[in-house]
């Protein structure tokens, strides 16, 4: 996922333009960073919002829905504004090319880092807000009376002193004739009817009924199929390959050299293509990566563990001297693996390329990213070239910062021009050239002195970083990368560590083993929530205190993070006793702007087989704009969450991922799921994103709840590499 931060948000980012359109009323505004709209390009395609005579809303939507509900937040947000019936919404995707030529007049297109609503939550707002305020003066110019005496109510514009009444669709060309408004007064959130309540979403028919087209499911005229075959070393080539040997095969148009590292085939069919991709004889120059092994990796990192050179994330107080002075320390070393985004749809995109014309269509995180990519591969301009955004079938963060498929689709189109080309990887191909959560390992020692008050922690994470893998334009100039330290930051409104301890230092030996990193759902909250709640833990055992009440003397000057904690411990009876066999852990952590906690209900059988029966959630996000649609995505997270925990691991071998499907890297199975009760507590005053930060207390707490059940920690991710049975 990328983590660009915008500007903050202001009121005067304002309504840029409008113009009648189809009949109907369309607006653009603007958001950060976008130049004047009607500048860029005329005013009838500068829309966001379209209302047409037939009374139906339009809202154009920037940011990715890949299942986690951002384009119905976005639309409620819009739609509350606007002050129309929610029945007659729907939605489409601008283009990244149509931004581009309107002088990015829909902002970022990124949708990542749980940021898909709260970096547009006042943008989109004032979108609404300033189309109603047009809809409004247009019905009142028409009765010649005030615009403030005038309602608005589900799409109906009325005027209680004469009784009149309209329609949005029947003032909405009169509307967009009309000067847009400088200053928009956006609704208070106590008095929203449709932002802030649990409405349908805007998705759900086409996805149950099968009519959803993902970008798998595409077709076009005259489209020929591709299936490619990547070195499976990373910083590998293509050696040799045998063309002739499969060009007479069924179906079979064209074998293609993609770049230095792959070959494709492209066919009639995708079967078809797969079959003679696999039959393909190749030789690879595998290079010096053909080497490495999760052995070699592991002694990397367990090297950086002990390195004099470090780079410094939070820092209090003297953390080596309060070690030095405890009277007694206590130690332990976790490690975190690989993983896999293991979406259900692999990578796929369909190109058309012609010398002066590249069109693409893909699912993605980031459309504009998927823009550069495609530019580039094509050898043209970005103003020549143009992405159709599809829903995802999943993202994850591996749809985000990378789009190695496009430019690879749109290389093999450049082969046939003007022939739309679909490439689809198969799960193997999907599986072994992902980019992968970072691999890192965390050496822990708290000082406690005789009362058993924690004086001191150092937390040295050893590891690799996501930033220097693919976007090293972002490191620090110091060469830091901060996303290592999301959970664990001093302050901010973004990932703060929950606790006060007077002598801290975390710090990061940055170790970067050649397999390609990547924004990973949850990131680096993940590992660090697993490192410091599980370890905090063992601490608070070693003092003999109650792992709660050890935790909430650390607390007293981080209320929000405090107040989740104490709302899962009540929830799941902390106080009381559990079910016979069944044994409970919690952790907290603040992550992507939101503060979660989750208390988990464990029991491990004598073969040593994790049952997880219940785990209780609690999410202050600040503001819930679809409270149905977060009690939905922390339960989703569990389910992420856990299969990280329990079974998610990628090792190494020659260079290698051996983990090619879900045989080998299993996810959780439906029989599996826990019962999750999610608590939602909106405090007010910030927005915070949901679609994520609950993964990361997901592993803790059940991790905690099986020490609690078996006495054994689990140290090393997943915890199927611990041996639970009982003796």
């Amino acid at each position: 996922m990328t983590h660009t931060v915008s500007p903050a948000l202001s009121r005067r980012f304002f309504l840029a333009g409008s113009a009648a359109a189809a009949g109907g009323l369309a607006l653009g505004f603007d958001l950060p960073g976008a130049a004047a709209a009607s500048q860029a390009t005329p005013p009838e395609i500068n829309a966001w919002v379209v209302v047409r005579t037939d009374e139906t809303v339009v809202i154009r939507i920037a940011r990715s829905e890949m299942g986690q509900g951002t384009l119905t937040g976005l639309a409620q947000l819009v739609a509350e504004e606007l002050g129309c019936d929610w029945n007659r919404v729907t939605t489409e995707y601008p283009t990244p090319g149509q931004n581009l030529a309107r002088g990015r007049a829909w902002g970022d297109f990124s949708t990542g880092g749980s940021r898909g609503i709260r970096e547009s939550y006042v943008a989109v707002r004032q979108g609404g807000a300033a189309a109603r305020t047009m809809l409004v003066a247009a019905a009142a110019q028409e009765w010649n009376v005030p615009p403030g005496e005038c309602r608005v109510e589900r799409g109906t514009i009325s005027h209680p002193g004469s009784g009149r009444s309209t329609t949005f669709g029947k003032v909405a060309a009169a509307a967009g004739r009309m000067e847009p408004p400088k200053d928009v007064p956006l609704r208070d959130p106590k008095d929203w009817t449709i932002a802030g309540k649990p409405v349908k979403r805007l998705d759900t028919v086409e996805k149950t009924d099968g009519s959803q087209v993902y970008g798998i499911d595409l077709t076009l005229p005259g489209m020929l199929n591709a299936a490619i075959r990547d070195c499976p070393v990373v910083g590998g080539t293509v050696k040799s390959v045998d063309a002739p040997a499969v060009e007479k095969m069924p179906g079979v148009r064209k074998v293609v050299r993609v770049g230095d590292s792959a070959v494709a085939v492209v066919a009639d069919t995708f079967w078809r293509a797969k079959t003679a991709v696999e039959a393909l004889p190749i030789v690879w120059d595998e290079g010096p990566n053909a080497r490495v092994s999760s052995e070699t990796i592991a002694a990397m990192l367990k090297e950086g563990l002990d390195a004099p050179e470090a780079f410094v994330g939070n820092k209090a107080g003297d953390a080596s001297a309060a070690l030095k002075g405890a009277a007694k320390v206590v130690e332990a070393t976790y490690a975190y693996p690989f993983q896999n985004h293991a979406t259900m749809e692999p990578m796929n995109a369909t190109a058309r390329w012609t010398p002066d014309r590249c069109e693409v269509w893909t699912p993605t995180q980031n459309g504009e990213a998927a823009l550069a990519a495609a530019a580039e591969a094509a050898g043209l301009s970005a103003r020549q070239c143009d992405v159709t955004k599809i829903h995802l079938g999943g993202g994850f963060g591996r749809r985000g910062a990378t789009h190695d498929w496009v430019r690879q689709a749109v290389l093999i189109a450049k082969e046939l021009p003007g022939t739309p080309v679909k490439l689809i990887w198969t799960r193997e191909e999907d599986m072994t050239h992902g980019r992968y959560h970072p691999v890192t390992q965390c050496r822990m020692r708290a000082a406690l002195d005789q009362d058993g008050n924690l004086t001191g922690l150092h937390m040295r994470i050893s590891g690799q970083s996501i930033l220097a893998g693919i976007i090293p334009g972002r490191l620090a100039p110091d060469g830091k990368d901060p996303v290592t330290f999301q959970g664990l930051n001093p302050g901010g409104a973004e990932a703060a560590i929950g606790y006060t301890i007077p002598n801290l230092l975390i710090d990061h030996a940055m170790r970067n083993p050649p397999i390609i990193p990547g924004f990973w759902r949850g990131v680096n909250t993940n590992p660090n929530a697993i490192y410091l709640e599980c370890f905090l833990d063992e601490v608070a055992h070693a003092a003999g205190q109650d792992p709660l009440a050890f935790r909430r003397k650390l607390m007293a000057k981080h209320p929000k993070h405090l107040a989740v904690l104490n709302a899962v411990a009540e929830r799941i009876g902390w106080d009381t006793k559990p079910p016979a066999g069944v044994h409970r852990g919690l952790a907290q952590i603040m992550g992507f702007g939101s503060y979660v906690a989750a208390a988990a209900e464990v029991s491990v059988g004598d073969d040593g087989r994790i049952k997880v029966h219940r785990i209780v959630a609690a999410t202050d996000p600040g503001i819930a704009v679809n409270p149905q649609q977060i009690e939905a995505q922390v339960a989703g997270s569990f389910v992420y969450g856990l299969s990280a925990a329990l079974y998610g691991e990628c090792t190494v071998k020659d260079g290698r991922i051996e983990q090619t499907n879900f045989d080998s890297y299993p996810v959780l199975r439906l029989d599996e799921m826990p019962a999750v009760e999610a608590i939602l507590m909106p405090s007010g005053g910030f927005i915070g994103g949901v679609g994520e930060p609950t993964i990361a207390v997901a592993a803790p707490a059940v991790l905690n709840a099986v020490f609690a059940a078996t006495g054994k920690r689990v140290r090393q991710i997943p915890a199927s590499r611990t041996d639970l049975k009982r003796a």
